[in-house]
């Protein structure tokens, strides 16, 4: 009997429209590949409550908006994983990899070029079909130049 993980994740988007995504670090399930950030759901915690504090803790910023996209269930070999996508438009704060984990700026059209999760891959498709968030707050959500490492 494998794992299960419930995990919650945000597409993170400048004001530019790029989205953010994230090096999973060494020493971790399926190192150096690229996904979307956020983190395990902590128990009895809100949904919306788990990105904020996953964004917050990983990546600095503090989330002023985000809207629910999808939710999929994904086998991998050694777990399962439940995977709830926002998008997030509006955000305060400068991006910074405070985990260690490489980050970049990817335009929505390239973002299905990248080595991203297979678990993700559902995410990238229904992203490219829907564009930016319509909740998208330009002045708070800063086209950054890329973090460090991209």
């Amino acid at each position: 009997m494998s794992v299960r993980v419930r995990v919650v994740a945000g597409a993170v988007f400048d004001a530019t429209g790029r989205v953010l995504i994230a090096e999973r670090p060494a020493g971790k399930h399926l190192a150096g590949r690229w996904e979307f950030p956020g983190g395990k759901i902590g128990d009895g915690e809100a949904l919306e409550q788990a990105l904020a504090r996953e964004l917050r803790e990983e990546l600095g910023i503090e989330v002023g908006g985000c809207e629910h996209l999808m939710s999929l269930e994904h086998a991998y070999p050694d777990r399962e994983v439940e995977l709830h996508l926002y998008t997030v438009g509006r955000w305060q704060g400068a991006v910074r990899g405070l985990d260690g984990q490489g980050l970049k700026w990817v335009p929505l059209a390239a973002l299905g070029a990248e080595d991203i999760l297979e678990a993700d891959r559902p995410f990238v498709d229904a992203l490219q079909r829907r564009g930016p968030p319509a909740n998208m707050d330009t002045a708070a959500a800063p086209a950054a130049a890329a973090p460090p490492g991209a």
